[in-house]
């Protein structure tokens, strides 16, 4: 009697929790299936009535992608945000992997402090720093230029990066840093012999956010790039925005389309990684 209840509410969570699945994938997954549709609908369709989910056979259009595709800005951009996001990527996981090792190995004066302050600053809401950010961007020279975003996007990430990876650090056996000081290693070759190859996991789960961070960040740089040249692609999209007296909304969608494809493609290449990050990457206390 007592089993076949229990069974019963294990039945009835495992429906409820498939339900929440269901409704929460519907919602990540259907404003990208109605932005692909729109974006091969001709420009004023979306402004029909009734509105339609899925184009008619005969409005299907690839207009929108051949006028992305034709616009040479649009490369430039493009490319702006690969560098933008490559550089800040690279950047906050060599800093944030040398501070996870330092703070997960090393005793020193002000170490709990230091940790505690990176911590804290991860609370910080970024849209609050935006004033003084732009004081220091201007007074070094960075205003309008890609330099005025790879080390903010940097410092962004590296508080984040470096809670993350020094969890990967501790859960490294110390006596591989001992096997290789008693074989006349330094503290550098531990770093980048034992300490990176085994980390591997979590620093490519971290970039992986940092990338995104950095790929589709808008207000700093809508607030630090006016040359069209420079802009990255969240400000090229948001040029779509009320041009001509109303949305072109099937050129944003179709720029919103293209800007998937560098997402996609780290996240696959980094999928084993990102999934080793998720099941080994427990944070020590």
């Amino acid at each position: 009697m007592l089993g076949g209840v229990k069974m019963k509410k294990t039945n009835l969570v495992q429906a409820l929790l498939h339900l929440f699945l269901a409704g929460a994938l519907i919602i990540v997954v259907l404003p990208m299936i109605y932005m692909i549709s729109t974006s091969l609908k001709p420009n004023g369709a979306l402004y029909q009535y009734p509105p339609r989910f899925f184009p008619a056979l005969e409005e299907i259009t690839l207009e929108n992608y051949a006028y992305i595709l034709g616009q040479g800005k649009f490369y430039m951009n493009f490319l702006n945000s690969i560098f933008v996001a490559a550089c800040s990527v690279l950047a906050a996981a060599f800093i944030a992997a040398a501070l996870g090792y330092v703070i997960a190995r090393f005793t020193f004066p002000g170490r709990n402090f230091l940790f505690s302050f990176i911590v804290l600053t991860m609370i910080i809401p970024g849209l609050t720093l935006i004033i003084p950010q732009y004081q220091l961007a201007v007074r070094l020279g960075a205003i309008n230029s890609l330099l005025g975003l790879i080390p903010f996007y940097t410092a962004w990430t590296i508080p984040y990066s470096t809670f993350m990876i020094k969890g990967f650090v501790e859960n490294i056996p110390k006596e591989l840093d001992e096997a290789t000081y008693m074989d006349g290693g330094s503290v550098l070759t531990v770093f980048v012999k034992i300490i990176i190859p085994l980390a591997k996991p979590g620093i490519a789960s971290v970039s992986i956010f940092n990338f995104l961070t950095a790929w589709e960040e808008f207000p700093w740089a809508n607030t630090v790039i006016n040359d069209n040249l420079k802009r990255t692609i969240p400000i090229a999209i948001s040029g779509f925005f009320g041009q001509h007296q109303f949305t072109q909304w099937g050129y944003v969608f179709a720029l919103s389309v293209f800007s998937l494809l560098p997402i996609l493609f780290v996240f696959i290449f980094c999928q084993k990684f990102f999934v080793a990050g998720l099941t080994t990457g427990s944070v020590k206390g």
